[in-house]
């Protein structure tokens, strides 16, 4: 790479290329219409990266079409993105991280989604702090947001923040790439959409969501409080009728920008708790793979219970993580102890744990119970001794939770299940 010639019209260097590939790399993924892996990438990486570097750097650099792939929604359906190849990637997060730093500056402290230092975790603390503030909840849903974004109000947007002809003419270029379907289908963009799965999309998504929602509600309701992750909006009111009337003004404020709520997953939730009595036939509403409700609470001071307003893991979540534990089979993997089954799930495990259990963790011990049996079931099918009693088996996963307590990794934790 020190081979590389550094003049050229386009200010891109070597290194701005490299550390995109190192991100790009870390990120993992998998591969765009060429089907070249990282592995394969990683093998001839330099031949790769030249080219991606002197094509970028003489502004001849196209992007190749994104490969559409499809999975499930949570609630029902499918959701298609857009995954781009491997070269492809590094050449967005070259892009991405020449401009990122400016546009941070402008965005909202109330915007959570796809942004350094900032998390999903985060945004969840928000609303919390929020819902036992205030009586109603917003809760946004935008019909197939990434599929309207208007490219010439985006370009607008990038053009104030972004001096740069040659950055928007590659931002322009990676909004028109078409897409190969899954049946071989190549469509067309007509100047709108951008693809879930781009590097460089969730970040033109807050650019184009910070004028179209953030700043607007800054400026027109100053007084409500409001969370947003990428396209998950959940805002806060006082009253019912102060919510009524920012919910029309939302619905007309996104029409002019080409958006539009969804007429069913758009509502507005009362948060019911034991100082907050009134009837309302909506009092829960799911954020970020969390479900708000009403909930029994201990007081910290008293020891009491009472009902309180809070988040645990959803149902959905639940069964996503119930229908992970039943594709991998556990029942029939063919680890010689259960020291290799363990090694073998901890990863998922931890990364459970470490997401939904940062709120009310304990809601967790149903998605381990689950667990739990399915290791019984491995047993009896691994042990002779256990075919014929599952009262033994039972008794035998109990003696090695207590003899190797650190095993599994929600045992580490002092869960039984």
């Amino acid at each position: 790479m020190n081979l590389w010639n550094e003049t050229k019209s386009i200010p891109i260097s070597r290194l701005m290329v490299w550390e995109a590939y190192k991100k790009v790399r870390a990120n993992k993924g998998s591969a765009g219409i060429d089907t070249i892996s990282m592995d394969e990438y990683d093998a001839e990486r330099s031949k790769y990266l030249y080219k991606l570097w002197n094509r970028m750097a003489s502004g001849s650099y196209f992007p190749p079409p994104v490969k559409e792939a499809e999975i499930e929604k949570k609630g029902g359906g499918v959701r298609k993105l857009g995954i781009p190849t491997i070269n492809d990637r590094v050449g967005q997060m070259v892009i991405k991280d020449y401009i990122e730093p400016r546009l941070e500056k402008i965005f909202s402290p109330n915007s959570y989604g796809y942004r350094p230092k900032k998390n999903a975790h985060q945004a969840l603390a928000s609303v919390r702090k929020n819902c036992r503030k205030y009586d109603w909840i917003i809760d946004i849903d935008i019909k197939g947001f990434f599929d309207n974004i208007d490219h010439k109000k985006l370009m607008q947007a990038a053009n104030k923040h972004v001096s740069e002809k040659w950055v928007c003419m590659y931002i322009r270029r990676w909004l028109n790439a078409p897409m190969l379907t899954t049946s071989g289908e190549l469509i067309e963009k007509h100047g709108k959409g951008t693809p879930q799965g781009g590097v460089i999309s969730p970040l033109l998504a807050n650019l184009f969501l910070h004028y179209a929602l953030d700043q607007w509600l800054e400026q027109t309701a100053q007084t409500i409080k409001f969370t947003r992750y990428a396209d998950d909006v959940i805002l806060h009111s006082g009253s019912k009728a102060q919510a009524e009337w920012l919910l029309k003004k939302i619905r007309d404020r996104l029409e002019v920008c080409g958006l539009e709520l969804h007429p069913n997953k758009t509502k507005l939730v009362y948060c019911k708790d034991y100082r907050r009595r009134m009837k309302y036939p909506n009092v829960k509403f799911d954020f970020l793979g969390y479900t708000f409700q009403p909930r029994t609470t201990k007081s910290k001071q008293t020891g009491k219970l009472f009902l309180g307003y809070d988040c645990a893991i959803s149902i959905a979540s639940r069964k996503r993580i119930a229908d992970k534990l039943e594709e991998l089979d556990i029942e029939n993997l063919r680890f010689k102890s259960i020291v290799g089954i363990a090694q073998y799930l901890n990863p998922l495990i931890r990364g459970w744990v470490n997401y939904y259990g940062k709120f009310r963790g304990y809601e967790l011990a149903r998605v381990f119970m689950l667990l739990h049996n399915r290791l019984i079931r491995w047993a009896r099918r691994r042990y002779k001794r256990y075919k014929t009693s599952i009262r033994k088996a039972f008794k035998w996963l109990d003696r090695v939770r207590k003899q190797y307590p650190n095993l599994f990794y929600h045992w580490q934790l002092g869960c039984s299940v």
